[in-house]
Order: structure tokens, then sequence, then C-alpha cells
């Protein structure tokens, strides 16, 4: 319970209720996929070698917490240990990059059997956790799929793009479609798409082999309102180069193999450079309470501004516990509530808690722009 008039406790400094970011990391990239097979963990690898060639400082986490292979992928053996001074773990370092992953942890046979709990804390773990140096580029390896992790990521940091890898494949189109739909729910900008194994050219004649299908990573982009990056043809040296724990890009950075790579890695500084890595919708960046008043004002990035009756906001809870199962909200009225503390969420929400302990309402920030205009929310309806 706060003090009498104490005012809400706001996450970040100056009413800013954003979500911190990671200490001495300037942008976080998340590499997706909406199937596995597609090689993100490749592209992921040498986007990141790519962008350290490029003279940047660049790390490495491998959230695919159960099936890990950016240990195999990068050549790296040893177990992380923790620095004695802050207690974070030390991240292991190859190919100029600092990198953490599960497979450090495990021996060559160690099936991960965690349930979801478990899996959010060591990606909590992989991210806060963990001592990066100063980074330019933390690239965060996915696993395929909507589930825990992408949303664990979501939640923890605030991410500033993603890059979605696809196959040209039928399979791999709709999946990856539902991955870039989560992707505008959490207001993380996607940077673009990567169209993996988009072919096979035959080094001895020429020919080019559509192995995969032949839908056009251009078309998919064009559909889901993103650039296509690049076109990754399906080269054996690539895959040799994974094998044995030396990317294409470290082991042969002019080879032909290696310039699709390099491409992204430009690609992807292009964006930052020229904005397209700010997020997708607007947020705050300013959150203010009156406790004596019972109001909420928020400040958007768009310049527009918004403000809520305590009640407004408490009634129009969006969690489970006050609003059931049914896909129906309903104003839900508790008596004088008063806000304790108001914390960011990742880029994409806000999360009250109140002086009677409720607090697993996360308020996504569509959610809070849709109800400023509910009559329960405005001043002077009664409900402040």
């Amino acid at each position: 319970m706060p003090d009498e008039g104490a005012t809400p406790d706001l996450a970040g400094d100056g009413g800013d209720s954003r979500q911190p970011k990671l200490d001495k990391v300037d942008k976080i990239v998340a590499v997706v996929s909406g199937k596995g097979g597609v090689g993100k963990s490749t592209v992921a690898t040498n986007l990141a070698v790519a962008l350290s060639r490029s003279g940047c400082r660049v790390g490495l986490a491998d959230v695919d917490i159960y099936g890990p292979s950016l240990a195999v992928m990068l050549g790296i053996n040893g177990l992380p240990q923790a620095d004695e001074d802050t207690r974070l773990i030390k991240p292991l370092e190859a190919h100029g990059l600092e990198v953490m992953s599960m497979g450090f942890f495990l021996d060559d046979e160690a099936p991960v059997v965690w349930r979801g709990p478990m899996v959010m804390s060591a990606t909590k773990q992989f991210l806060r956790g963990v001592a990066w140096g100063e980074l330019d580029y933390l690239i965060v390896d996915l696993p395929p799929g909507t589930g825990d992790i992408p949303l664990t990521l979501a939640q923890e940091v605030p991410v500033d793009g993603a890059v979605v890898v696809t196959t040209p494949q039928d399979v791999a189109l709709a999946d990856v479609t539902r991955s870039a739909a989560m992707l505008r729910r959490l207001n993380m900008p996607i940077l673009g798409v990567v169209d993996n194994m988009a072919g096979y050219v035959c080094p001895s004649c020429g020919t080019r082999d559509d192995v995969f299908g032949d839908y056009r990573g251009a078309d998919l982009a064009a559909g889901l309102g993103t650039p296509l990056l690049v076109e990754i043809p399906i080269v054996q040296r690539v895959r040799e180069g994974g094998d044995a724990g030396t990317p294409i890009v470290a082991a042969a950075p002019d080879d032909p193999a290696s310039k699709p790579y390099l491409e992204l890695a430009a690609k992807v500084q292009e964006a930052f450079a020229d904005g397209r890595g700010g997020v997708l919708g607007p947020e705050p960046t300013d959150v203010s309470c009156d406790e004596a008043a019972g109001i909420v004002r928020i400040a958007w990035s768009d310049g527009s501004n918004t403000q809520y009756t305590f009640s407004g906001l408490r009634g129009w809870c969006p969690c489970a516990e006050c609003q059931g199962h049914s896909g129906q909200f309903g104003f839900v009225r508790v008596d004088d509530p008063k806000l304790d503390s108001v914390e960011g969420v990742g880029r994409y929400a806000l999360r009250l808690t109140w002086a009677d302990g409720h607090s697993i309402g996360m308020y996504s920030y569509s959610w809070l722009r849709e109800i400023a205009d509910f009559e329960e929310c405005k001043t002077g309806n009664g409900g402040a």
C-alpha cells in the first residue's frame, strides 16, 4: 500500500515509463522465423560476423533454449563463468563476437526438458543476466514460432528491430505471416525479410533450380509491407562453414557466398541510419500521475496526449482475471482504486500495479489509445 498522498512510482527517468534498455547495448536486433529449418541461425551467425567485420561491436545471444546451435556453428568450447564483481555471466568470445548460448551448458546428448516458466527465466538470464560489454548491436537468435521465448524477449527488453527469415515454400510463407503479425502486435519494428535457400545454382553449368519453390521473396516482402533485405541461395560452403564452427563470412569474406550476408549487414545498418528502425506505432514518452485528482496523463511519441481516471483504467483492465476468457470486454467497477506503480513492458505495453495488489493486467499501447475515448476514463464524468 502506498503512503497516503504518495506519487505512484514510474519506471525510467522523468516519468518516462518505457522499458529500460540493456546496459551498454545500443541496438537489439531479433532474428525470427515462423518455422524451423529455414536457416535462421545461419543467417543470425553470419549477420553478426558481417556486422563485426564492418567495425561494429557485436554480441550474439542464442535464446533458442530447446535447440541451441551457435556453440557448434561458432566452434566454441567452454563453460561461461560469473563476473566476480557483478555476478553476471561473462559471455564467451569467437570471431570477434561476444556470445551466450544454452549450448555452452549442455553436453552433446543432453535435452532441455523444461516447462515454459523455466525457459522464460533462462531467456531473461541470457539478456539481463549477462555481462555484455559495450555493444553497437546485440543479435538475438530466437526459436521459430510465436511462443514463450519471443514473447519474453518482447516483454523483457525494447527490441529495436527484427529480421524475418523464410524460405520460398508455401508452408514457410504461411508461418512467416503469423510471425510478422506477432511482431506488429508487440510493436517490434520489422526491418525486412531474408529469403533464404532461394534456389540452387549449379556450379558447373550455371542452371538455377528452385528447390523450395519459385515464390519470390520480393512478393512476400511486399505482401507483408516490409523491404526484401536479401535473397540467399543454397551454397554448400555455407553449410560446411557452420558445421566446422567457422561461418562463411569469417572463413572467406571475399567468397561470393559471403556477399548476401555482408549486404544484409549493410542494410540493417542503413535501416537504423535512415529511421526505419523506429517503432511501428506511437509509444509513451512521458507518464504522469496526479494522485490527488486520480488521473493518469500520457504523452505519446506522435505528439498526442491522453488522460484517464484511475477508476476508468482499473475498470478496463484487460487481464483474464477481470475480463474472463470469452473475448468480450466489459467494465469492472472497483471502489476508489489507487495506483501504486507503472512500468514499461517491452515496447508495446504498460503494467499497472494497484494498491489492492492487482498487477497482472498489461495495457497494450493500442488498448490505452482505445480506452482513452471511453466515458469511464474521461475526467469530469464521475470517474475521478
